[in-house]
């Protein structure tokens, strides 16, 4: 009999989740099983999970094939209807071990398990100690989301935000770092809104220097997406005083013109995100940044976009995740007049231009400057701001060095050990 096999798309919670149904499946002693975590940020990325379980179906005929994450949640009759498909789970199920022990079982199961998403109040236990390299791991701290920006189809996905309570994460911060994790990368669908539902309110910077504190042999600590308008005061003292937090933000702006973020539903406006990267880089002078941003989002004309070009500038961005706008049925947006898919295609590339002009600018000013340096293959690590650094010679993984910088290749700098 042969263990399970998993395919995971998306981010970075969804990787983690996978990794936890690595293990109930292997406690539950589930064989012959082909598990595919889908994502549902894009039709694009609906449309990949559906290829990639017609070609799991091909490689492995006789295994039982069980699709869940996101797509699942959202549209199950999707799966459902796919031949290839035995069992569709939603995004409660997946985590739970009495469902991979019915899938275990020699008992029929039922074929789709999904149940409200938005009925969850908790957070799913703390299954594994964080996945990722020798060298970085990554800690959910949070999950699903409050906010219904119109173009968004997560929240019916992941349900309403919960937080993980601080005392948790700190135990496992502490338990990642005993085990030697240099670094350690918090992650979650709406990171900002952490607490919220957690007694006295507290933030994410709370709980970010709460971390710091207890967990004083943790070298770095790294931050993943967050809303910069809810960015609170305890966060903006961590960036401005605390050097284990990682110089590098990635920000959910989606836009850079105030109308079609009013459109999006989004909490912010231009002038919110430039006046935040603005105090951010007075706080912190080598502070990076990434952001997503959306291209050809429904009403979009030229001067709109070119204002989300502008944005990239005036906020200097460096690393960009750029998204061509993709109708996602039963959001709001779906209804709203759509742009030509031609000039979406065009709109998308132009960021991704603009996005490869300031990450060279940025690797270029890097020549010449001693960077501290997580090794995470014997040959390549990454720099506090998060960019790649090569090198002639192995180094130890999972080690932090000092490194010059003496050239750029591509989106790599290129470094020589001090």
């Amino acid at each position: 009999m042969n263990a399970p096999i998993f395919s995971n798309h998306g981010c970075r919670l969804n990787m983690y989740e996978t990794e936890a149904m690595k293990e109930l499946a292997g406690q539950s002693g589930l064989t012959d099983t082909v598990v595919v975590n889908t994502c549902a940020v894009t039709a694009e990325a609906v449309r990949k999970a559906k290829q990639d379980i017609r070609k799991l179906r091909r490689t492995h005929p006789q295994a039982k094939l069980i699709v869940t994450g996101c797509a699942a949640q959202t549209e199950p009759e999707t799966f459902a209807q796919m031949s290839e498909v035995d069992v569709v789970l939603g995004n409660t199920e997946k985590m739970q071990p009495d469902t991979w022990a019915g899938l275990a079982g020699e008992y029929g199961t039922e074929p789709v398990q999904v149940d409200d998403i938005m009925s969850v109040t908790e957070t799913a236990g703390h299954l594994i100690d964080g996945f990722g390299t020798r060298s970085r791991a990554y800690v959910q701290v949070q999950n699903g989301c409050d906010h219904r920006c119109t173009f968004c189809i997560i929240p019916f996905g992941r349900g309403n935000s919960r937080s993980v309570p601080a005392g948790v994460v700190v135990d496992q911060v502490k338990r990642l770092v005993d085990r030697g994790y240099a670094e350690i990368v918090l992650t979650g669908v709406d990171m900002t809104s952490w607490g919220a539902d957690l007694p006295a309110t507290p933030r994410l910077g709370d709980l970010v220097l709460r971390i710091l504190k207890l967990v004083p042999d943790l070298p770095r600590l790294r931050i993943s997406s967050i809303d910069s308008i809810e960015v609170d005061p305890a966060l903006m003292q961590a960036i401005a005083t605390e050097p284990r937090l990682m110089p590098h933000l990635h920000l959910s702006l989606q836009h850079g013109d105030d109308l079609i973020l009013k459109r999006m539903k989004r909490r912010h406006l231009r002038d919110d995100a430039i006046r935040f990267t603005e105090e951010a880089l007075r706080l912190r002078p080598e502070m990076t940044f990434g952001a997503d941003i959306i291209a050809g989002f429904p009403t979009e004309t030229e001067a709109h976009f070119e204002n989300s070009l502008a944005l990239v500038r005036d906020c200097n961005l460096t690393w960009l995740h750029v998204f061509p706008y993709s109708v996602r049925n039963g959001t709001p947006a779906a209804r709203m007049p759509q742009v030509n898919g031609r000039a979406i295609k065009d709109r998308a590339a132009r960021l991704r231009q603009a996005g490869e002009r300031q990450v060279a600018r940025h690797l270029a000013a890097q020549i010449g400057q001693t960077h501290s340096v997580l090794m995470e293959r014997p040959t390549m690590g990454r720099t506090q701001q998060f960019a790649e650094v090569t090198f002639d010679h192995a180094q130890q993984e999972g080690q932090i060095i000092s490194a010059e910088i003496t050239s750029t290749s591509g989106t790599q700098l290129h470094g020589r050990a001090a």
